[in-house]
């Protein structure tokens, strides 16, 4: 067998990112639970293959196959413009059975005020940071500016849960099933961009078709929170809406009336198979490279571009997840 070639463009997935099923093959891998078992000698090796493929050394009996799974294993546990090795519960194959667990605990203890407040907590914390571990570009954020996206985000969505919760309570009970979702929602809404705030304030990098960074912009950053917030809501909805509509009606059975134990572990199991397909799906819904057009850009930078690249129309960003 010969020496693997070194045009294997590693850069980008392995699936063509302009097709939604590509991009959804491509979430399912790098949302894979099974990520988090790997050790860390096992991610360091997958790191340095990479890292030493991208330097023109092929390792030794490599085969395609396994360049593309420790590409793979490497993009799900280092930050693609860092460099840097994200926390455990921060990676996005860590989404599923947190979120399972999160998700399915808001829905089943929805009743009581003290604990919408404690899982509304729990929740916006994990978020902060897969948000903050997620981000877009390279800037540093201080910690005053995490405290105050933490502290916002989470009173946001304890409002919401709590507001919304007072104003259903005589309504039929399956609309307060649904106040968790609406707190989410609401809360994605404010927890992401605060959490990201350093990159609306000093843009994130803009790239040519080549990868060439071209330089810094806001409105990317902008485009890409926005498409953020749009697939994390997305996301949210089949675990958080179709689960209770089934318990709501489980309930109303002999077999959950005889036996009320299974309800809890039921309604984690039912959020659980929505989370593994919602995850990778919604995050699909837009290109993890995506671009914006040159005219879309801040004047400054739109003629920087024009002047030193006066052929180039569209320019590329990481949009984040």
């Amino acid at each position: 067998m010969g020496e693997l070639p070194l045009d294997i463009n590693i850069q980008e997935p392995r699936w063509d990112q302009r097709t939604f099923l590509g991009r959804a093959r491509h979430f399912f891998t790098v949302t894979d639970p099974r990520n988090l078992l790997l050790s860390g000698a096992q991610l360091e090796a997958s790191r340095n293959i990479v890292q030493n493929y991208r330097a023109g050394i092929v390792t030794p009996g490599l085969t395609e196959d396994q360049l593309w799974r420790a590409k793979y294993v490497y993009d799900s546990a280092f930050h693609p413009d860092t460099g840097e090795k994200v926390v455990l519960i921060g990676r996005m194959s860590a989404q599923v059975p947190m979120n399972m667990t999160i998700t399915g605990c808001m829905l089943i203890f929805y009743r009581q005020t003290p604990t919408v407040v404690f899982w509304q907590w729990l929740n916006q914390s994990f978020n902060a940071v897969v948000n903050y571990s997620n981000r877009s570009g390279d800037a540093p954020i201080t910690v005053r500016q995490l405290g105050m996206a933490y502290v916002s985000a989470t009173t946001g969505a304890v409002a919401t849960a709590l507001g919304l919760k007072s104003l259903t309570k005589h309504l039929p009970p399956l609309v307060g099933r649904f106040v968790p979702f609406a707190a989410v929602a609401a809360a994605n809404c404010i927890n992401i961009p605060l959490m990201r705030q350093r990159e609306l304030q000093v843009g994130i990098p803009v790239t040519n078709e080549q990868g060439q960074r071209l330089g810094h912009s806001v409105a990317a950053a902008k485009k890409g929170i926005f498409q953020v917030v749009i697939s994390r809501i997305c996301m949210a909805i089949p675990a958080m809406a179709i689960p209770p509509v089934i318990m709501d009606t489980l309930e109303k059975k002999d077999f959950l009336k005889r036996r009320p134990w299974l309800g809890a572990p039921l309604q984690m199991g039912l959020v659980g198979f929505c989370l593994v397909f919602a995850t990778p799906l919604c995050c699909a819904l837009f290109p993890q490279r995506s671009s914006i057009h040159v005219s879309r850009l801040e004047p400054e930078l739109r003629a920087q571009i024009q002047e030193q690249n006066p052929s180039i129309e569209v320019v590329y960003y990481n949009k984040g997840l």
